[in-house]
């Protein structure tokens, strides 16, 4: 399955053979496509958004049977694509949201496939596609969510210089396990081969680290065209580099922020307690950020076998973010935010 981080994946004997690549390897720089000049003004269409550089991203709606009385735009995580709301939509549809998920680029069917557009450009594209369906639901309260990589993009989103109209964020195991916190050995690993072979494309799946304990919806993710399921040692780079700037983001977040909810799971494989604990050090006092913390949940919370307790405490949070959540899981995370970190 594809992992946010799959230079952990790389086979041992390719390590073993860098001291013989070639000197001219060393010339070799990572590639990153990021949005063009403008050439007018973003739109939205029924199946895609068009940013102002003329890129299509692929877009799913899924609406619910009368008037909606929220929105959610969802952005995947790392290797992932738009599908990724294809179930847990079902749930929200019933509730009365309105949900709907992009393919961002460099993933699904956006352009530029398995190629890292860059941080910023990630973070402009969700800006804009924030403003264009605040545009199309007017008086609609709008929250955007974040998987993993998605996450980090909102964070970024949020914190710019101008902050798009969401009325709140949820951020699911977002992913910032930045340099600040990563081992020396996988950075500096990464660093060698990012600019030697940056093109080389490695599997996706790390052998041992499972994403989630649903494994009909693994299979599923496995089998959808969308899916990317070899990754270029550049793009993993990228993804880093947005994970330490999403890091650095956090001390942007402020009073007037929108209410930001946190779903962090125990089990969660690919992003480390550490990492997690690090951003929420970051935000300061005042933003208005909850945690939420659950023991039997994994890195894609809303593909879990648990997936309807997470979508009631997010469906309870966007009516009241200042109420408890139904679970707990509230109170779960402040008693882990105080509790030794545990080991991963």
């Amino acid at each position: 399955m594809p992992s946010p981080f799959p230079a952990r994946a790389l086979p041992r004997r390719a390590l073993l053979a860098l001291p013989l690549l070639s000197p001219g390897l060393a010339a070799c720089a990572p590639q990153v496509i990021p949005a063009g000049p403008p050439t007018g003004e973003a739109a939205l269409a029924e199946d895609a958004l068009t940013m102002e550089d003329g890129a299509r991203l692929p877009l799913r709606a899924w609406q619910p049977a009368g008037p909606p009385h929220a929105v959610l735009l969802c952005l995947h995580g790392f290797n992932d694509s738009r599908n990724f709301m294809a179930e847990p939509a079902r749930a929200l549809n019933a509730a009365g949201l309105a949900v709907y998920a992009y393919d961002q680029r460099g993933f699904g069917g956006a352009p530029h496939r398995g190629v890292w557009p860059g941080a910023a450009t990630l973070a402009a594209d969700a800006a804009a596609a924030i403003r264009l369906l605040a545009a199309r639901h007017p008086g609609v309260p709008l929250v955007a969510l974040g998987e993993s990589m998605g996450g980090a993009v909102l964070l970024l989103a949020a914190t710019g210089e101008r902050p798009p109209p969401a009325a709140g964020y949820v951020l699911l195991a977002p992913a910032v396990w930045g340099r600040v916190t990563m081992p020396r050995i996988i950075t500096g690993l990464l660093e060698v081969l990012t600019h030697t072979v940056p093109r080389v494309a490695v599997a996706s799946g790390v052998p041992g680290i499972v994403p989630t304990d649903n494994m009909e919806a693994l299979r599923r993710m496995a089998r959808d065209p969308l899916t990317i399921r070899e990754t270029r040692v550049d793009t993993t780079s990228g993804l880093i580099d947005l994970m330490d700037d999403a890091l650095a983001a956090a001390p942007r977040l402020g009073p007037a922020t929108p209410p930001l909810l946190l779903v962090y799971g125990a089990r969660d494989q690919l992003v480390p307690p550490v990492a997690t604990r690090a951003l929420l050090d970051r935000i300061p006092a005042g933003a208005p950020a909850r945690v939420a913390y659950y023991a039997g949940i994994h890195h894609m919370p809303l593909r879990d076998l648990g997936a309807g307790e997470v979508i009631g405490d997010i469906l309870a949070w966007i009516g009241d973010p200042a109420a408890p959540l139904p679970s707990g899981a509230d109170r779960a995370g402040l008693a882990w935010r105080a509790a030794p970190l545990p080991a991963w």
